[in-house]
């Protein structure tokens, strides 16, 4: 009998892909898309099985046939930049068409709320700086916006609702105000079209938003289902505690006191590993694209968590990068910013996503610089989108230009005239390095036990020397590791040193 249904119900299927005659594309081809110049353009879609279909774009035509299950796949022939053009798709008396398109660069942006934060910001805790210029001033004709809806999945979609719209002040409202930033400098600088798909959603942790194809063959990320079990057993009760909070609120209110501290419950759905990845990234890896940008890391800055990052994220580079298909795409990325919080290890992160630069194609935007002590979401994009905008220019595109922070190269120990050792720090990108004739503040120092004692640091050509009188023979030295710290410390291009340690001894083999 269970056959039969089984047998039933592929005959049923098979009825109903034979009646259907809709040619479809998925959602990410719409009116007002930007299609990647310069890289063979994926079209891809749905038809009647076996159905033979014409695509016509600009001057090309290609064909493609409907496999048994609807689906049908082709490449055209990569353009240069240009548009606005139509693109029809024709077969068996169906006809589609999808128009305005532009042919220039695709970025796509992904991430937690510091990617997610909108040019409106997050009322009332975090607004973007002179937001209402900015709004006021967003219709762009040269950029087109692609925001993904926040879901999450068990498996990987093949497509979503969401449409591509122009740039105007009610759609750039609502849109990742970093992401914004960037492609209207890239617009402006390269004087090509750009398209921004923001895939972004606050509080998530990197393993989310990469695939069980990377989590499940490396041994290296078996705790991130760990993390994820001891995360779910917390929840157990959070329905209750919740209503325990929302209860000594109202109390609070009704006394006329302040409203007490709680702790932040992150959606759960949105902590599963993959989750995001299959539901807001798997979609649209059949896109040709230019690149990525991407700011996250908060989310993964616990004590417990934050040692797991030096290999998660650059396995989630290698995951996109791999689904996408299109080799080593830039990956530009920003370090998190300085915030301060207490109880988890920003430090952690930010050398964890230093060390990985040694991804090739890669670019690190350091924004210690903006953060904020009492606001997890800095105000300032406009400056960490300019900063990720030269890496894009340099990298990508080309131009002769400095992008890059003072970087850590190596530390090492300088006997001094009183018998004290000093460390001396060495940088790459250090032209010009400058601590505006102040003393270089965030510095600290360890001996073998790895107790960091905090030091006094001076700039001296394109090193710092580093000695502390509390330890009078320094092993290892480390910059920025605060949560959030004061920094003073730049290159003659004027951006900020990047937090490092020069202990490596937490590295698996």
């Amino acid at each position: 009998m269970r056959l039969g249904r089984i047998a039933a119900g592929v005959g049923l299927a098979l009825l109903s892909l034979a009646c259907r005659a809709e040619v479809r594309l998925p959602h990410v081809i719409s009116d007002h898309a930007v299609l990647q110049r310069g890289r063979p353009i994926h079209v891809w879609g749905w038809a009647t099985p076996g159905a033979h279909l014409q695509v016509h774009f600009h001057q090309q035509t290609a064909s493609a046939e409907v496999d048994i299950i609807g689906k049908w796949s082709l490449f055209l022939a990569p353009e240069t930049a240009g548009g606005p053009y139509v693109l029809t798709i024709t077969g068996d008396g169906q006809q589609t068409t999808v128009s305005d398109l532009l042919v220039g660069d695709v970025w796509f942006a992904g991430g937690q709320s510091n990617m997610e934060m909108p040019l409106s910001g997050f009322p009332p805790t975090a607004s973007i700086k002179n937001a209402d210029k900015e709004i006021a001033a967003a219709t762009n004709p040269r950029i087109r916006l692609l925001l993904v809806e926040e879901r999450s999945s068990d498996f990987p979609l093949n497509d979503l609702e969401e449409t591509w719209t122009l740039c105007t002040p009610e759609t750039a409202k609502d849109f990742s105000a970093l992401a914004y930033f960037f492609g209207r400098e890239i617009a402006a600088r390269e004087n090509v079209p750009i398209g921004l798909i923001d895939s972004s959603w606050g509080g998530t942790p990197a393993d989310a938003w990469t695939s069980l194809d990377t989590l499940g063959s490396n041994a290296a990320l078996l705790p991130v289902f760990a993390s994820r079990a001891r995360f779910a057993n917390k929840l157990t009760d959070v329905d209750e505690v919740i209503a325990a909070e929302l209860h000594a609120d109202a109390i609070a209110k009704a006394a006329g006191k302040p409203q007490p501290d709680h702790p932040w419950h992150p959606y759960e759905t949105s902590w599963l590993p993959a989750g995001l990845y299959n539901g807001m990234i798997a979609p649209y890896t059949p896109y040709t694209i230019k690149g990525f940008l991407w700011y996250q890391g908060e989310a993964d800055s616990s004590f417990e968590r934050a040692p797991e990052y030096r290999w998660l994220f650059p396995a989630l580079i290698a995951d996109w990068r791999s689904h996408w298909g299109e080799g080593n795409l830039p990956f530009l990325y920003a370090q998190i910013s300085a915030f301060n919080s207490t109880g988890e290890n920003w430090g952690e992160i930010r050398d964890a996503q230093r060390r990985t630069l040694a991804v090739a194609n890669t670019a690190m935007v350091v924004t210690t610089d903006v953060g904020q002590s009492d606001n997890v979401h800095p105000a300032d994009k406009q400056t960490v989108a300019f900063r990720m905008a030269l890496a894009a220019r340099a990298m990508v595109y080309g131009e002769s230009l400095k992008y890059q922070s003072p970087l850590f190269r190596q530390a090492t120990a300088e006997l001094q005239a009183d018998g004290t050792t000093a460390l001396r720090v060495w940088f790459d990108q250090a032209d010009g390095l400058n601590s505006s004739d102040k003393a270089v503040k965030g510095f600290e120092v360890a001996g073998e036990d790895r107790k960091f004692v905090a030091a006094q640091a001076r700039v001296d050509g394109g090193t710092v020397v580093v000695s502390a009188a509390a330890l009078p023979h320094p092993v290892y030295v480390r910059y920025a590791w605060a949560s959030y710290f004061d920094t003073n410390l730049y290159n003659a291009a004027g951006l900020p040193a990047s937090t490092f340690s020069s202990d490596y001894s937490s590295l698996r083999p």
